[in-house]
């Protein structure tokens, strides 16, 4: 098979670009720029494009199939080319689609904890030896990609976005799965600029639910109001609804436990409220593939976590640093207030970037409020240059800070500044014991955590 992927550069698609050419196709591509770490990891499986920019002339009627990425635009020359010489047009979630008809289908959608419940049934399909394709959106310890397809596996484990398929074509990319086994975890409000309204963006898991195969299976939030109402408004009777909450469980010494009724406290890993949900949903998923509560209770106690998820960069006996990837309101509650469970007699210092279009929406900013008040020490960050390449008009701090309804709020439009007050915090702390944790869906204008980590805290 000879597939061509028209940008290539993006973080599905050089993914799905590696997996296929492991499979053994004959893989191209293209893209205007490449940054890592697609770029080296392009590079390393021979797949990194000889120029930047589009080659119409390279789209040959020898091509299978073009797999298209949202970052293409309708006018891009390769797919004007691709069309008049009608090769067939995939976006990469009607790839992985095709790539997975004959399996039984896992996906995981929701506003929020989609990554880490797919890693999780991931580890736990791995450590009890059942092999799976899938494709998820972080990279996994222990896993060589971040999609995988084969010949061999009879289950394939879907993260499902929400976001827009490709330029031409408008869809959500979970309305394309079609799943035998659908989760929701949470619906919360995002990508407003597609979504213009809660409504049509709550609607989309309404249509999620209704493209479940027949006889299949719904895993829901119980504990999300939303989710539960979409969940339970549904009149299908050809599937079943299983809802779930937070399990059993309790915070010792620094480690949380799950309490199972017949067996020994499972000691994990992981911690935090919304941790126990993913861990629940991710549980019942593992159960309808044939895994049981033992199995699942021994395979998930290795589990660490998906990458900048609740990760841990350093920790001392008295202080801790934690990145994630939280970036809308609901996720910067949940994992502030993890981090307040785990070490309640610790000062903990929050700091977040908007980093989104949602985030650095002025309309969208009022949906923050409250979302750092579990925070000792909350900062917020954003950066005028986002605002420029989103094109979206200037924010002024105070109208930022007056959107989180928090006195304590420092705004800062310099990362630099902003750094300069984290380890002044930590410096006026005394013997105050204090973590550290860092929340966005970009990198602070490449703020070097791991440095950072080390000038806070000395290791024993």
């Amino acid at each position: 098979m000879n597939v061509h992927f028209i940008a290539i550069g993006g973080s599905a698609m050089h993914n799905l670009a590696i997996a296929l050419h492991l499979k053994g196709y004959h893989v191209t591509g293209s893209d205007d720029e490449i940054f890592d770490p697609a770029k080296s990891r392009l590079q390393r499986y021979g797949l990194l494009p000889d120029s930047y920019g589009w080659h119409p002339e390279r789209i040959t009627p020898d091509l299978d199939a073009i797999v298209l990425g949202m970052h293409a635009r309708k006018d891009n020359p390769e797919l004007l080319r691709a069309q008049e010489l009608g090769i067939k047009i995939y976006s990469y979630p009607e790839y992985l689609y095709e790539q997975s008809k004959e399996k039984t289908r896992v996906v995981i959608g929701g506003s929020h904890g989609k990554t880490t419940t797919t890693a999780m049934i991931l580890h736990v399909l791995q450590h009890c030896g059942v092999e799976a394709d899938y494709m998820v959106g972080a990279q996994l310890e222990g896993f060589e990609v971040m999609v995988r397809l084969s010949e061999t596996a009879k289950v394939m484990v879907l993260e499902g976005d929400e976001y827009l398929t490709s330029p031409i074509d408008l869809r959500p990319k979970f309305h394309l799965y079609r799943p035998h086994i659908a989760i929701i975890t949470g619906i919360e409000w995002d990508h407003i600029n597609v979504f213009p309204t809660f409504e049509i963006y709550k609607d989309q898991f309404a249509q999620f639910i209704n493209l479940i195969e027949p006889s299949g299976r719904l895993i829901y939030c119980n504990d999300d109001p939303e989710v539960r109402d979409v969940a339970l408004k549904n009149q299908r009777e050809d599937i079943t609804k299983q809802p779930y909450d937070v399990p059993d469980h309790k915070v010792e010494n620094g480690v949380t436990c799950l309490l199972p009724e017949s067996s020994v406290p499972v000691p994990l890993k992981i911690f935090g409220r919304h941790n126990l949900l993913n861990l629940t949903a991710a549980r019942y998923a593992c159960n309808a593939l044939g895994i049981s509560d033992e199995q699942f209770n021994e395979a998930i106690q290795t589990f660490g976590g998906a990458s900048k998820r609740l990760e841990l960069v350093k920790k001392t006996d008295e202080s801790a640093v934690y990145k994630d990837f939280a970036h809308a309101p609901s996720k910067l509650r949940a994992t502030i207030s993890a981090m307040r469970e785990q070490y309640p007699d610790r000062q903990l210092v929050a700091c977040m970037e908007l980093h989104t279009f949602s985030s650095l929406t002025a309309e969208f900013l009022k949906q923050y409020a409250g979302t750092m008040d579990n925070a000792d020490v909350p900062f917020v960050y954003y950066s005028q240059h986002a605002l420029q390449l989103k094109k979206l008009p200037n924010l002024d701090p105070e109208q930022v800070k007056a959107s989180f309804a928090n006195d304590k709020v420092r705004v800062f439009t310099d990362s630099k500044q902003m750094v300069d007050a984290v380890i002044q915090t930590f410096k006026q702390s005394g013997n105050q014991a204090m973590n550290l944790l860092m929340m966005s869906s970009g990198n602070f204008d490449g703020i070097d955590f791991k440095q950072l980590a080390d000038e806070l805290i000395v290791s024993d």
